[in-house]
């Protein structure tokens, strides 16, 4: 699954951007949306178990976007 966007490209070293497009996988697993899971993937910030674990316990994927930023 291709999430790197153009604001990664240039600005993040292969293994930086190799993390977010692994988180960003993560969080489609877990039910977000693409563009959702690339905004949250890039805040490596918030704690990735905290975000996957929100859909899985019933918080809507849109809620729990808004929750984490």
């Amino acid at each position: 699954m291709e999430t790197e966007t153009a604001t990664l490209r240039g600005t993040r070293t292969p293994e930086e951007a190799r993390v977010i497009q692994w988180r960003a996988a993560e969080l489609v697993r877990a039910g977000y949306s693409t563009f959702d899971a690339d905004v949250i993937s890039i805040h490596t910030e918030i704690d990735l178990h905290r975000a996957v674990e929100l859909p899985q316990r019933g918080c809507p994927p849109d809620l729990a976007l808004r929750i984490l930023l």
